[in-house]
């Protein structure tokens, strides 16, 4: 069948196309190869412990769940919630002692304590959770009169709300409304205490609804911090001494509740360094109030960041005759006499409240200082710690940089995580939407946990918080490029085009910044290998297929933006990304333009590719006027970077091969000793103009 073809087409991109078999609707490259239906099914975190035992169940048009005083109120909302969504017309609710006569047609649910006998049964040779946070599940065949049964067991509420979350992933579509269960047993618990997020950037603040969703994220990937400290905050920074107004303590007041619904701890953290007086009685008093006020509305976990600030001068002559001249010895003992006093004097006397967190002055690096010695000797051993590792966005953590850490401050270190942050300058234009990485399995035995710091933008932030939740919650078993995958699945959906458009988006927003001149991860990978491929089938004259396999990826890259817009991706990621997927539809149209004039122009045909490679130069004008407005971090309306150095170097390279093509005998490679092949910010390659 002849294709049909759209009307104004140029001609020259149709000949184009029809003489490498390509359309102007390629469809987007093949997804990786999924599990077979008998395989594990894919369950994040990673559990410790994973195991099939025999034949998937049925969920049934009825269902019973059975739940005691023990079961977590939470965990059961969830419940009824996911099996209403996979099959069940009706949940009926109720207890061990009133359970309703067995039926095979009735799959029964038990939810609770793993201690409670009927779950204690059918959990037989399961191990059951024995440490925080921890949870055990057994899906069981029933017989011909007894109904199939799964039993969804706690070592406390939160161990019961994780079962539950896991459950959800268990379900499996068995063709039209029929949903079925995994027939597996699951062991598992966290290997860290601590994992979530630290709302702790420059920049506009994450609104009201945005937090609200970031608690509904945090318990669908079993994070179970959250700690409120945004930088541009008044009430939290500048005005810590002042209580919030009214309306914004209601809203805090709501976010702890949700928060605490999605087993989440919700940390509240002001931070006086800039103004307090540490020997003014009033000062204190002051911060315990502002405390207070948060423990009122039910917070139980506190910091006190005590980040970027001086300890060259003091903020009060008072402080100058207790403590003697400002230095790092003298920081020391001011903060150590302010944060014994929270401790033992606010923390201790306020029932479930949580070891004090505190942010130190010097918190990254590994050099011993007069700070760090008085920090190790004075202060209270339950207060936590935390440390950014060996820079303020170090490039790798490891067990021995860990280990180190913990010695200097004399206790485990707290990880506040500086990625995917993007309020300082070397981000400026970027999302940062690689994986969760270079993080040293084993990392579990030297931290008490990590918080990652995201973005000022909540949903493309997910994309790093559901890697380093994955990771915290266990080091050992963690893929950074299989997480990555099951990252933009959960934000697709589980819609396997808006997924793999999302991994084409993702890496060209790839490249992770230092403050230093060398990223700690590249930029655009999987492009950059099409790119080199490309040019090496090229240059071999294999370039009907080079130009095949290129142009159906940059096609890809065109249609990104409009699938991941289209109604599968969560909305809110659209919208954190809109300019930068506007971008990407430029930047993706003028490769395929420029593959395009680079084939006609094999072909013989100079006027069509001198009109394309016009077409895509234009294109690539567009691309770069577009800008960050109105701009939610600290850079301004600038540009938004997508795939620079690698994308943006394939059209130089391949525009300037266009126009040497006859002295240079057909566009032949003009770098024998290599191609652009990373990003331009690492090697310093040139780049088009507005996107550096």
């Amino acid at each position: 069948m002849r294709r049909r073809i759209a009307r104004g087409a140029p001609a020259a991109a149709v000949a184009v196309a029809a003489a490498v078999g390509l359309s102007n609707s390629a469809p987007l490259p093949a997804p990786a190869p999924q599990l077979a239906v008998a395989a594990l099914p894919a369950v994040f975190p990673t559990p410790q412990s994973l195991a099939r035992s025999g034949d998937d169940i049925a969920v049934t048009g009825r269902v019973v769940v059975v739940t005691d005083a023990r079961t977590d109120p939470s965990a059961k909302a969830r419940l009824v919630e996911y099996l209403k969504a996979h099959g069940a017309a009706r949940v009926d609710v109720t207890d061990p002692h009133r359970t309703p006569k067995a039926s095979p047609h009735r799959l029964t649910v038990l939810l609770g304590p793993a201690r409670r006998p009927d779950i204690a049964r059918t959990l037989g040779r399961t191990r059951g959770p024995d440490r925080t946070d921890g949870y055990a599940i057994s899906v069981r065949r029933g017989g011909h009169a007894t109904p199939d049964v799964v039993a969804l067991a706690g070592h406390d509420g939160a161990g019961q709300f994780y079962a539950v979350q896991t459950l959800r992933q268990l379900f499996q579509h068995a063709g039209g409304k029929r949903w079925k269960v995994s027939n597996v047993q699951v062991s598992d618990f966290p290997s860290m205490a601590l994992r979530g997020t630290i709302e702790g950037f420059y920049g506009q603040p994450w609104t009201q609804a945005e937090r609200l969703d970031q608690m509904d994220f945090y318990g669908d990937i079993k994070a179970n911090t959250y700690i409120y400290a945004p930088k541009d905050d008044p009430y939290h920074r500048s005005k810590w001494r002042d209580p919030y107004p009214a309306d914004k303590l209601n809203e805090l007041g709501a976010l702890v509740g949700r928060a605490a619904a999605n087993h989440v701890r919700f940390t509240f953290a002001v931070s006086p360094g800039e103004s307090i007086c540490y020997s003014d009685p009033a000062d204190r008093t002051a911060l315990k109030a502002k405390l207070q006020a948060m423990y009122d509305l039910g917070t139980r976990a506190f910091s006190v960041p005590l980040d970027d600030i001086s300890y060259t001068k003091w903020n009060c002559d008072a402080d100058l005759k207790t403590y003697g001249a400002p230095g790092q010895s003298a920081a020391a003992a001011a903060q150590v006499d302010l944060l014994n006093d929270l401790q033992q004097n606010f923390i201790a006397t306020h029932e479930e409240a949580q070891p004090l967190q505190m942010v130190p002055t010097e918190y990254g690096d590994l050099t011993d200082t007069a700070y760090k010695q008085k920090l190790r000797a004075s202060l209270d051993p339950a207060v936590v710690v935390m440390w950014t590792g060996t820079d303020v966005v170090p490039p790798r953590i490891t067990n021995a940089q860990a280990d180190a850490a913990s010695q200097l401050f004399g206790r485990k270190v707290f990880v506040w995580d500086n990625y995917p942050v993007n309020d300082y300058g070397n981000t400026s234009g970027r999302l940062l939407l690689a994986p969760y990485d270079k993080r040293e399995a084993g990392l579990s035995d030297h931290l008490s946990g990590i918080v990652a710091n995201p973005m000022n933008q909540p949903y493309a932030s997910k994309v790093a918080v559901f890697g380093a939740a994955d990771f915290a919650w266990n080091d050992r078993a963690y893929q950074a490029a299989t997480n990555w995958q099951r990252a933009m699945s959960y934000l697709a959906g589980g819609n396997t085009p808006a997924t793999e458009a999302l991994l084409t988006f993702g890496d060209l927003e790839h490249l992770a910044p230092t403050f230093g001149a060398t990223p700690w991860q590249t930029q655009a990978p999987r492009l950059s290998a099409r790119v080199t491929r490309f040019w090496t089938s090229w240059d071999q004259g294999d370039r009907e297929n080079a130009v095949r396999e290129l142009r159906t990826y940059a096609r890809g890259v065109e249609q990104s933006a409009a699938t991941i817009r289209g109604g599968a991706v969560q909305k809110g990621f659209a919208t954190d990304a809109a300019p930068w997927l506007d971008a990407t539809r430029l930047w993706g149209s003028a490769a395929v333009k420029m593959i395009d004039a680079l084939y006609a122009r094999d072909l013989g045909d100079r006027p069509g590719s001198d009109k394309l490679a016009a077409e895509s130069r234009s294109l690539q004008a567009r691309a770069r006027a577009v800008r960050i407005a109105p701009a939610r971090n600290t850079w301004g309306e600038v540009a938004p970077k997508v795939g620079d150095g690698v994308l943006d170097s394939f059209l130089v390279q391949a525009d300037t091969r266009l126009t040497l093509w006859d002295t240079a005998g057909g566009g032949r490679n003009l770098a024998p000793t290599g191609t652009a092949s990373a990003s331009g910010v690492e090697q310093d390659l040139p780049q088009a103009p507005g996107l550096d």
